[in-house]
């Protein structure tokens, strides 16, 4: 490339950049210093050293370069933080072209996955209890099996998708979960369900950390916004499910139903010869469940044979990979329709001289070194990692902070999710709502958690609000509609206050689901939101075993105190939210 070309690309890149706005919200006079330490602390080029130690990336010293002063924007960076600052500019330039948005939707698929198979266990739980007979204080064990899949799903996957690769999990977590989820309508045993059910979790956990993390690195700086938007797939999933139930359940489901207050014993608890409910019976459940199977195979198909997805550029620079970079990055050109302006020669041209000053100071290896290093080096390698999480006081203060969110909003909306509609059927059923006009509600309910969404991606980057308090509003509303829900049994305060709550859980998680990734560096990003997620999905579990026995105090059900586990948890997002500083993320995410 003659030194002409190379400047007009490099002033190209750099013009790109410059029009790309910073779409971190505002913070206040007196917190914009703090705040800006904190980004600073953030960033991959400031995670580097920390108190003087080097970090897991101490074979790249940050030097200067010839390049510095061709483009101002790589100026003190890593080697690897460079290749990430000209792939970051390149997708700016292609703009949000038909590949990204192809990764969009597939990203989104599995959004609507979680929402799907989450929804679905919490309208079988009554009929499955019906005919399979087991008590309210095994009630949550089906959520519990669930959860239990994810959170093994959220650490496995999340971790995965940083060493094999983007490519690979993205597949694999839609083909595990349709295999097992095709499988969950067969069992005639309670045992068996809760297995499956476990191993469907399995494949689902996987999805948010990692859509999330493949759609941050491929969208453009300035679409970020969209990331908060992938969750409007979670209400859909959650309409689609419940139209899907609709359609099923009451007309499929043993006669007395559930709902009423002398339902059809299960077969199991009675002398043979006596009505009971029976498999032939309650087909409507399993009707509902191999139907968003086959959704959960048709997601893989579109996945693996439909769209061709590229792995990630920035993952590949990680390990080395600058020539299959490069085909990746010419690859999503040539489909976007435009051309790609990043060479294998720049990426050399960046090495060689980071080579050349690296012999003349330290010595030390360069970035794809550990693709030389043994197999238990390799692993330790792996395992260095997670030490930037806890680099300093500021990243580690953020770290647990995001963790304990993560808790606190997956223990309440597992609880409400699990048994919000067993006690809206309940509640309906003392003031005389029929099974079809219960499973009727849950489309109303569930409906607006769209427009939920919308707001929550629009409120994404408005100035003074933005992120954190966005997140600190409807978590706090979230809490406070399941509390006087536990006030009131009439038709319409029943549908709206749950729609309420649904509302602003939607607007919550679209916002904190969307906003995790940008804190966290590539190298770390799919490992980071899978263990936050793992965080949640673990104490996903202990909330149904806790609420489980609450519900069982009495024959009925003890409905007020499982209301106030879910409230009174979900109200700590707010606190954990309060303590975050305004600003977070920074320009660009490497």
């Amino acid at each position: 490339m003659e030194a002409s070309d190379q400047i007009h690309s490099s002033q190209s890149l750099q013009l790109a950049s410059d029009t790309t706005p910073n779409l971190s919200p505002r913070s206040s006079s007196d917190e914009e210093e703090h705040d800006n330490e904190t980004l600073r602390l953030l960033r991959m080029d400031k995670l580097s050293k920390v108190d003087g130690q080097n970090s897991v990336f101490d074979d790249e010293e940050r030097v200067s370069s010839p390049l510095d002063g061709q483009d101002s924007g790589l100026h003190g960076l890593t080697l690897y933080e460079k290749k990430c600052v000209l792939i970051n500019r390149e997708i700016d330039a292609h703009g949000m072209g038909k590949y990204q948005w192809w990764i969009w939707g597939l990203c989104g698929f599995g959004y609507l996955l979680d929402l799907l198979w989450a929804q679905a266990f919490g309208l079988v739980l009554s009929p499955i209890q019906q005919e399979f007979g087991f008590s309210n204080a095994q009630s949550g064990d089906i959520s519990v099996a669930f959860s239990s899949g994810l959170t093994a799903g959220a650490f496995v996957w999340g971790f995965l998708v940083d060493i094999i690769g983007r490519w690979w999990a993205f597949n694999l977590t839609a083909f595990f979960s349709s295999i097992f989820g095709l499988c969950l309508g067969v069992p005639d045993s309670y045992t068996s369900f809760l297995v499956l059910t476990a191993f469907v979790g399995f494949g689902v956990g996987g999805n948010i950390p990692i859509d999330t993390t493949i759609c941050l690195e491929f969208i453009p700086q300035n679409r970020r916004f969209l990331l908060a938007l992938l969750s409007i797939f979670q209400p859909i999933g959650v309409v689609i499910t419940s139209v899907i139930a609709y359609g099923f359940i009451p007309q499929h489901s043993c006669k007395p139903d559930f709902t009423t207050s002398n339902p059809l014993p299960s077969c199991r608890n009675v002398a043979a010869g006596t009505p009971c409910c029976s498999k032939a019976q309650n087909m409507g459940y399993r009707y509902l469940l191999f139907t968003i199977g086959g959704i959960t195979l048709f997601v893989f198909f579109m996945r693996f044979i439909v769209f061709r997805f590229q792995e990630s550029p920035k993952f590949l620079v990680f390990r080395g990979q600058d020539d299959k970079a490069i085909k990746v990055l010419d690859y999503v050109a040539k489909f976007n329709g435009v051309q790609n302006n990043i060479t294998l020669e720049q990426f050399e041209r960046l090495t060689q001289e980071h080579e050349s000053i690296m012999s003349a100071s330290s010595g030390k290896a360069l970035l794809g070194s550990a693709l030389k290093r043994t197999w238990r080096q390799k692993g330790l390698f792996e395992l260095e990692r997670y030490k930037l999480l806890f680099s300093n006081w500021q990243v580690s203060r953020l770290t647990i902070l995001i963790w304990l969110t993560y808790i606190c909003d997956f223990w309440g909306f597992t609880v409400a999710g699990t048994y919000l509609p067993t006690i809206l059927a309940k509640k309906g059923g003392q003031i005389d709502v029929s099974l079809r006009q219960t499973y009727r509600n849950y489309i109303y309910i569930y409906l607006p958690g769209i427009v939920g969404v919308l707001i929550g991606a629009f409120m994404y980057n408005v100035p003074a609000i933005g992120r954190k308090w966005t997140m600190v509003l409807s978590s706090g509303l979230m809490g406070a509609s399941i509390f006087i829900f536990s006030t009131v049994n009439t038709q319409a305060a029943n549908v709206g206050l749950n729609l309420m709550e649904y509302f602003f859980q939607s607007m919550f998680n679209a916002v904190l689901y969307g906003w995790t990734p940008e804190v966290f560096p590539a190298p770390i990003r799919g490992t980071a939101c899978g263990i936050a997620s793992f965080w949640g999905r673990l104490f996903g579990i202990v909330s149904p075993l806790i609420a489980q026995h609450l519900y069982a105090r009495s024959e009925g059900g003890d409905i007020n105190a499982v209301l106030y586990l879910a409230g009174g948890v979900t109200l700590g997002c707010v606190i954990w939210i309060s303590l975050l500083p305004n600003k977070l993320v920074g320009a660009q995410s490497m």
